[in-house]
């Protein structure tokens, strides 16, 4: 089962919030949806789950567009989470998988048995008000996972969890992965990106500037890092042709370079200065190409 977005644009007025947006995930696949604040990334997901309009292009899932029938097979955890603080958390569940087309009996199965793996079966009757911010988030992961879906929209999916917690959900959330789910997750920490996605998109102002494989993206980058362990003084290094940019540390520093080239001419340089501990040639960081190609002012 496929998500496919075909030149898709949406406006607001004069203000084009998502313009000609293309993106494929395939079955099976985590696809990371990237982007700084106000990006165009809410205004995307709120289209594929036929809650906006879009002013021209097409978004199907399944070869179908998304409406009210397809409800059922689409989990979705917003950034903004929306849980009743006053309900109980069984019957607050009970009811948001009723609206997913679920049977009272099977929702009440599924939150026992979510419950439990999310380690917080205590607060079944409890009023979503008197759990922690971390035990609520849980909570809405289960509302968006209990009923089975086949397309996983995750918005920020780790926000407010401790890192035991942010271990227990990417099992959840793998485990949905290889058992077929398509999966469209944004998050601000590129690590858990780095970790998790095969595919992903960079948008900016709503428009896609970086869209591939998590391989191909670093390696059109066009830069790779050389980190240099020494107790010798390497700025003089960071003279040489093709050398970007130097970061020094206790332990010796990281040179941001053009090509490999460069990186021989560093090790030769830096032997000369005396031993070296380690020398290593790193691939660049998504924080680094997503500062790179967004700005710094929205890391």
């Amino acid at each position: 089962m496929t998500l496919l977005l075909n030149n898709v644009t949406k406006k607001f007025g004069d203000f084009t919030a998502v313009d000609k947006l293309d993106l494929t995930v395939q079955e099976g696949t985590m696809y990371g949806f990237l982007g700084a604040n106000g990006a165009g990334k809410t205004t995307t997901f709120r289209m594929v789950l036929g809650l906006l309009t879009p002013n021209e292009g097409t978004i199907t899932w399944n070869g179908k567009t998304i409406s009210y029938a397809t409800s059922p097979e689409i989990g979705y955890l917003p950034e903004e989470r929306g849980l009743y603080p006053k309900m109980k958390v069984e019957d607050q569940l009970v009811f948001l998988g009723e609206l997913r087309g679920m049977k009272k009996a099977d929702a009440k199965r599924s939150i026992d048995q979510w419950l439990e793996r999310f380690e917080v079966p205590q607060y079944k009757t409890k009023r979503v008000e008197e759990l922690s911010k971390g035990n609520q988030q849980k909570i809405q992961v289960i509302a968006a996972l209990m009923h089975n879906p086949k397309l996983l929209i995750l918005d920020e999916p780790f926000s407010g969890l401790d890192p035991v917690n942010v271990e227990m959900l990417k099992s959840a959330i793998l485990d949905f992965r290889n058992n077929g789910a398509t999966i469209v997750f944004s998050s601000h920490r590129m690590d858990h990106v780095e970790e998790l996605c095969e595919q992903l998109s960079i948008i900016h102002r709503g428009k896609q500037i970086v869209r591939g494989s998590l391989r191909d993206v670093k390696r059109s980058f066009g830069r790779q890092n050389v980190r240099i362990k020494s107790d010798h003084d390497l700025t003089v290094l960071e003279a040489i042709d093709g050398v970007q940019g130097f970061t020094k540390s206790i332990e010796g520093g990281v040179f941001q370079i053009e090509d490999e080239r460069t990186a021989e001419k560093l090790l030769a340089a830096a032997l000369q200065l005396g031993p070296i501990r380690h020398f290593e040639i790193e691939e660049p960081s998504l924080q680094e190409i997503f500062i790179a190609k967004v700005g710094k002012e929205h890391a």
